[in-house]
């Protein structure tokens, strides 16, 4: 029986001309034998100018429905998600060789593993990589630990969130992603930390595209008031959970 990864992608029309980049990273990625990948397009919005960018591929699902930011977008998507994982791929970004192969063989190998994550390299306009400082060490990533590095950190995570492989079941139990403008990805890796242990490989799985269009550059992202709010709640729904006493199993 095949089994499979759904692979769930937020998009906007800025960022649609990019997604044959990300379908190309995609297809060259090889999965254990009895395994499958499944992609999920949602696009942000009802509009005209992201279908034509959506590639020829039976293994391709695309929905629209209005707009509400990245992180409602990706939970919407999840109604249409029938794997067992959910992988996270934006749509300006693209894997790396192996990178699904290698969420799969840490999450399959340990039921207490609720997330993998990798590392990253920021894609520059140049074509150059430039890699992130401090990444942890290649293994399990004990309850908590994300929380208190961001904390300690300015509110900088010790993993990309955009690496994330996540179980299907552990993610819907915790409603998906939060309902903010920015950081529900964050968020979200906060909360799957308070309740589950998780993976961090040392191999490179994602390129992050830097660009001018990307929503994490809009001067809106950094304004100071609405990005304390977005902290303070964040850190507020990982204690939460993290007081109920409940582990992912």
């Amino acid at each position: 029986m095949t089994r499979r990864v759904v692979v769930v992608t937020a998009v906007h029309a800025p960022s649609a001309r990019f997604l044959r980049e990300a379908h190309a990273s995609l297809c060259a990625q090889e999965l254990p034998d009895g395994w499958e990948w499944h992609w999920v397009i949602q696009e942000d919005g009802r509009t005209d100018a992201v279908a034509p960018y959506v590639p020829d591929d039976p293994r391709i699902t695309f929905r629209q429905a209005r707009p509400g930011g990245p992180g409602v977008a990706r939970t919407i998507a999840l109604g249409h998600v029938d794997g067992e994982y959910v992988k996270i791929l934006d749509a300006d970004d693209r894997l790396a060789p192996g990178a699904l192969a290698r969420d799969l063989a840490a999450l399959e190998a340990d039921r207490d593993i609720g997330w993998a994550t990798s590392r990253a390299l920021d894609h520059l306009p140049d074509g150059s990589t430039v890699g992130f400082p401090g990444d942890p060490e290649h293994g399990p990533i004990a309850r908590g630990a994300v929380l208190a590095f961001w904390k300690a950190n300015g509110f900088r995570a010790p993993v990309h969130p955009a690496t994330l492989c996540v179980r299907r079941d552990l993610l819907v139990a915790l409603g998906g992603w939060m309902a903010l403008p920015a950081s529900e990805d964050t968020g979200l890796l906060l909360a799957l930390n308070s309740v589950s242990r998780g993976w961090f490989s040392r191999e490179v799985g994602l390129l992050y595209r830097k660009w001018d269009g990307q929503m994490t550059g809009q001067p809106s992202h950094v304004d100071p008031e609405e990005r304390a709010a977005r902290m303070a709640v964040v850190e507020a729904r990982a204690r939460a959970l993290a007081s109920l006493r409940w582990q992912y199993a």
